[in-house]
């Protein structure tokens, strides 16, 4: 699987995800992918969420390391600089 196939497998999943966290009015943003490492933030009230946490490795986790070929970790947290950079702007574009 290329790494493009990967990223768009993880962001297939992550909208099979987004309802459940919808539903208490948080979401998940996709930032990047690389090592086997999927890297995404927490928004809306998911944002600064005491759970936020046990969201990630309880749930987001599992369900992309069983989903996608290739993950073995979801970090919200020391996410590479030029990731992040790419990331925000993409953001920026969007606005």
């Amino acid at each position: 699987m290329t790494e493009d196939e990967t990223i768009r497998l993880i962001e297939a999943t992550l909208d099979k995800i987004r309802p459940f966290l919808k539903r208490d009015g948080g979401d998940i943003e996709f930032i990047g992918f690389r090592d086997g490492v999927v890297y995404v933030t927490m928004v809306g009230a998911c944002q600064g969420c005491s759970f936020v946490q046990d969201d990630i490795s309880a749930g987001v986790e599992i369900i992309l390391m069983e989903e996608v070929p290739g993950v073995i970790a979801v970090r919200t947290e020391d996410v590479p600089d030029d990731m992040m950079k790419e990331y925000m702007e993409r953001k920026i574009a969007q606005m």
